[in-house]
């Protein structure tokens, strides 16, 4: 259906014709009725807007649909019977032509009559008027007193005046011959209806059929047509259980402020104070899921939104007391959580939950009835005021928290909502904003204490200690699980390398043995040159062989601490990132250098020593540094010599070169950046400069 919406809403074409309801009729003909013409035209004004919806450039799955509609001839040739109007056709039947004719021809010369009985000499001062007047249908003149002296006629009705309103003689006899002409028109129009109702009965299955495929049509074109009218938004419902809702407006409400949603959990609590909006949030998220459950178009984004998709959809919002059922507001409220108990995927929406009884017992006997809903695959929305119900369901991991805000200072709601904590009611703020006296309320605020409103405040910032502590062991346990995920990934790795070296080492023994027979054979042959070749290769294998073993023994060894040697240069091991590790040289230099180049060291540096260390000022030094076509890793090491080139001239601000591409480049270069303690900053270039494809970096 939400593709056929769609596809229907990219295309402009007419919308069909009002259509009655036409299940009576179907009813008629399958016990063998006939129709009548205004009837068979409702189904002729079906089948010709599907004729015409054929013709219109539909693509896809909607010119699929329509292109299986095949109309059969016999109904075709039905349709081509009537006009615009609904009528029968004259020119299709010769009796009904001649008879039709007859009929204009008998109005004319009713008229002619009439014309010269209004101009007559004789008649005109017993005229009232010179009108031709309907009468029950027949046409009549109005006359005074004492006009049958001049004119035979029947008087058919008396105006308020006293006139009479007469039929001449003559108009009577031409009337009769025009009720026999349209009796005879009946009798030859209830043939067509008898012979198309039983052509009708033949094909009854395909017009049971097309009549359910215009309905269905109608259903997407009345929503395409709607949205258009009122810049609405279609949202396909999801099959997960989140419900987002991006710039969303109740259709109920005139010009509303729009809301945003995210409701990820079961249960969302919403507080806060009193006309702060918490009933009409509640009221929208369940109207968003009937709007979309129904592919009904509303106002919202669609494209930031996600409304997933319940069986039912319960509203426990009324007030359900009932003197005649005899029951209160509570037990009505309980009669209707029971029947929760026996559904399933559905959302429902509470109004003022602990509505009817003792707030405190309601709060215990809430909390466990929502508990016990929890294993449903549901999702429940609930106001209230009560901060215990509130405060007892906070630290349920299924439960989410939102807050009407109110602006203290203009003393109003602001209609927005805050996530993750318990709002104030503020009923005493509310009380004397719609009309309570300024004495009364400061009374009641006096009953109410000073230790009572501390206490609330206790309460919120226990609750909201309580679930950013809770926040932080998530946090704490994710990061923990990250870890052991990476110690599991670098182990796996660990003995896939010394797996791999292990292979390499054998396959390397085994050419080097093969060198040594080579050689051996030479000897045999006294050719000293292809002695000499042969011990030579030999010696390369056999070289390769225990570069790998040290190389495997420092890799498989080094830790973070390490005291290592990096081509002539020695230091420290500060971390290890896979294949690389980030060590410190003795002379204060940092780099990012593959492990396979390291070797471990057993040199310790002297204490106390100061190094003298010499640099050499760099030959050749510019300003900009192109680094396109290079891997990170060369990258990297050709950026680390540049800045450093670059520090040694003295240059405050250097531009590098790194194209946008994949973005991997550009990204390795600004870890770098920010890892260096020598950057102050760096930003993407300007325009002129590069823009994304280069960065400005200030030393």
């Amino acid at each position: 259906h939400y593709k056929l919406i769609n596809e229907i809403s990219k295309i402009d074409f007419t919308p069909p014709k009002k259509v009655k309801n036409l299940d009576r009729e179907l009813v008629h003909l399958k016990k063998f009725g006939i129709l009548k013409v205004d009837e068979i035209f409702e189904f002729v004004k079906i089948i010709n807007y599907f004729k015409y919806l054929k013709n219109v450039n539909f693509t896809q799955e909607v010119k699929e649909w329509l292109d299986k509609i095949s109309i059969p001839k016999e109904i075709e040739e039905i349709c081509g019977y009537f006009n615009q109007k609904g009528e029968i056709k004259e020119d299709i039947d010769d009796g009904l032509l001649s008879v039709s004719k007859a009929l204009e021809r008998n109005k004319e010369k009713i008229k002619e009559s009439l014309n010269r009985l209004l101009s007559s000499q004789k008649l005109a001062s017993y005229l009232v008027d010179r009108q031709i007047h309907y009468i029950n249908d027949t046409e009549a003149i109005l006359v005074r007193g004492g006009f049958n002296h001049v004119l035979k006629a029947t008087v058919i009705g008396r105006s308020s005046g006293g006139f009479f309103y007469v039929v001449p003689q003559k108009i009577e006899s031409l009337k009769k011959e025009e009720s026999a002409l349209l009796s005879k028109k009946d009798e030859i129009i209830f043939e067509y209806e008898k012979s198309i109702s039983q052509t009708f009965n033949r094909f009854l299955k395909f017009l049971h059929f097309i009549n359910r495929e215009f309905d269905r049509f109608d259903h997407y074109q009345a929503r395409v047509f709607f949205a258009k009218m009122k810049d609405l938004e279609f949202v396909l419902p999801s099959k997960g259980r989140k419900i987002v809702l991006k710039n969303f407006s109740h259709p109920a409400l005139h010009d509303p402020k729009p809301i945003n949603v995210e409701f990820e959990k079961k249960i969302l609590m919403i507080t806060g104070v009193n006309a702060g909006g918490k009933t009409m949030l509640l009221k929208s998220i369940l109207s968003s899921v009937f709007l979309a459950k129904y592919l009904i178009p509303m106002k919202i984004d669609s494209h930031h939104s996600k409304i997933a998709h319940f069986k039912e959809i319960i509203a426990v919002v009324d007030d359900p007391q009932n003197v005649k059922n005899d029951i209160s507001t509570f037990a009505g409220r309980m009669v209707e959580f029971s029947r929760l108990f026996s559904k399933n995927h559905f959302i429902a929406g509470i109004d003022e939950i602990e509505l009817g009884t003792d707030s405190d017992e309601a709060a215990s006997l809430f909390k466990v009835i929502l508990e016990s809903l929890l294993h449903k695959d549901i999702k429940i929305v609930i106001t209230t005021h009560h901060k215990r119900l509130a405060s007892m369901m906070a630290t349920n991991e299924e439960v989410e928290l939102m807050a009407a805000l109110y602006d203290e200072e203009n003393r109003r709601p602001t209609y927005e909502f805050l996530k993750g904590t318990i709002g104030k009611s503020y009923a005493f703020e509310t009380a004397l904003r719609y009309g309570i006296a300024q004495n009364i309320v400061s009374k009641a605020k006096k009953v109410y204490g000073e230790d009572k409103e501390k206490l609330n405040e206790l309460i919120e910032k226990n609750i909201e200690l309580e679930l950013f502590m809770k926040r932080k062991k998530r946090e704490i346990e994710e990061n923990l699980e990250k870890i052991k995920r990476q110690k599991e990934a670098l182990i796996n790795e660990r003995e896939n390398f010394k797996k791999r070296v292990k292979e390499l080492e054998n396959r390397l023994e085994m050419e080097y043995k093969e060198a040594i027979e080579e050689a051996k054979r030479a000897a045999r042959e006294k050719s000293v040159p292809q002695i000499h070749k042969r011990l030579n290769e030999a010696y390369k294998k056999r070289e390769t062989i225990k570069n790998i073993e040290e190389s495997q023994e420092s890799v498989l060894s080094l830790q973070k601490g390490d005291r290592v040697k990096y081509k002539k240069s020695k230091g420290v091991v500060l971390s290890l990132i896979k294949d690389e590790a980030i060590i410190e040289l003795d002379e204060g230099i940092k780099l990012r250098v593959p492990i396979k180049d390291l070797k471990i060291s057993k040199n310790v540096p002297k204490k106390n020593k100061v190094s003298n260390i010499k640099v050499e000022r760099p030959k050749k030094v510019s300003v900009k540094l192109d680094l396109h076509g290079l891997r990170s890793d060369e990258a990297i090491e050709k950026l680390d010599k540049f800045l450093s080139d670059a520090l040694i001239e003295g240059f405050d601000e250097v531009l590098v070169y790194h194209g946008i591409g994949t973005g991997k480049l550009a990204y390795a270069v600004k870890e770098f950046l920010k890892r260096h303690p020598k950057i102050k900053s760096f930003s993407d270039a300007p325009i002129k400069m590069g823009g994304y494809g280069a960065t400005l970096v200030k030393l």
